[in-house]
């Protein structure tokens, strides 16, 4: 059997760019758009036979030609990536493959977390990582301490499993905490018996995670039903969509939604969830397709799908995109109608002064 070597392919790598394309779309792969590392195996004559990528803590792109398989390339291929992942502190790694690929996988330490029939395979190299996830999350439920005190609640309540009752779900960004966060936050909490709100805690925003999590809670001290959880990997993450942070392609945008929300559904039977509140989405080509899909695919799952109209301000809906553009603008006295006090009296504090660099550095401000 020949050595090979796996090589990286740098960005104006021309040749080695389009003979990858063509080794994907041989093996029935698209590229995907979301890309931050590519390597490649080639033979005697510098063709590649062989191929893989990451994006942030995912391994995506894996193909290896149909006359050298067999030959142990793709092992090859997911060990450099793996290394590649372990140079970057990423020891919790996830991949994308083709359903006819899974159970390949699965022999080089994969799990499966969730499958899209005639699409893809989403899985992790953590065997307990998902149910793990969940657990903490029903652990979370159990207790429901909301700020400083605890709401008493029936004993199947508390395991996400009440008869009768309202069990909602909200998963919310906040970049930043804006008052029509606020509005759907207090709606959904008074229609329901529990709120389960799902903090997207990855580090993708302008914003950090840190500081919209501190707003959302402080901004929200007045309900006493929410449960609050932080997303981790699994909900609206680069792992699971990176389309929500990036722009891409409708097609791509659909097939990340549709993996998010099949996590979700999952998340949702364990905790009992039976409803989930979105915000109405007129300026966001990502969040306006994932609504629509959710309206689609939530009661076939027997879970209601609530759209609230966005609350507005003088006449325009009001987005976590405007209160950035007015940072990014110096309109300071804008914000005053578009978030609450307590994100107000954060953005006026010295503590926001990097972020407000920040987002007046920043080239584009505006979600797609």
């Amino acid at each position: 059997m020949a050595e090979y070597i796996v090589s990286k392919v740098y960005p104006s790598d021309k040749k080695g760019h389009q003979q990858i394309d063509e080794l994907l779309h041989a093996e029935g792969i698209r590229r995907d758009g979301n890309l931050d590392y590519t390597c490649a195996v080639y033979d005697e004559d510098f063709n590649v036979i062989a191929t893989g990528s990451c994006y942030a803590n995912t391994l995506r792109c894996l193909a290896v030609s149909s006359s050298h398989q067999g030959e142990g390339l793709m092992n090859t291929i997911v060990s450099h990536l793996m290394e590649i992942q372990c140079d970057r502190g990423n020891t919790h790694v996830f991949l994308y493959t083709k359903c006819d690929s899974a159970k390949f996988f699965g022999d080089l330490g994969f799990y499966e977390i969730v499958r899209i029939e005639n699409r893809l395979v989403f899985m992790e190299n953590r065997r307990t990582g998902f149910s793990q996830y969940l657990d903490q999350l029903k652990a979370d439920a159990g207790k429901l301490f909301v700020h400083e005190g605890k709401v008493n609640l029936p004993e199947g309540q508390r395991e996400g499993s009440q008869e009768g009752g309202v069990v909602s779900g909200l998963v919310m960004n906040a970049n930043p905490f804006t008052l029509g966060h606020l509005y759907l936050l207090e709606k959904a909490a008074a229609e329901s018996d529990v709120l389960h709100l799902f903090i997207v805690s990855e580090d993708a925003s302008l914003i950090p995670f840190s500081v919209r999590k501190k707003l959302i809670i402080e901004g929200t001290k007045h309900l006493n039903n929410i449960c609050y959880h932080d997303t981790g990997p699994y909900i609206v993450s680069n792992s699971t969509f990176p389309s929500y942070f990036q722009k891409d392609g409708t097609d791509i945008i659909t097939g990340h939604a549709m993996l998010d929300l099949t996590i979700f559904l999952k998340i949702a039977k364990a905790l009992g969830i039976n409803r989930r509140y979105v915000g109405e989405e007129p300026n966001s080509q990502v969040t306006g397709i994932y609504n629509d899909i959710m309206q689609q695919e939530l009661p076939k799952a027997g879970v209601q799908c609530i759209v609230i109209p966005r609350k507005e301000s003088g006449g325009a809906p009001i987005s976590a995109s405007t209160v950035r553009k007015a940072i990014k603008d110096n309109h300071m006295e804008l914000l005053k109608t578009l978030v609450p006090q307590t994100t107000l009296d954060y953005f006026l504090s010295s503590e926001a002064e990097e972020i407000i660099e920040n987002i007046r550095a920043a080239e584009n401000v505006i979600h797609y």
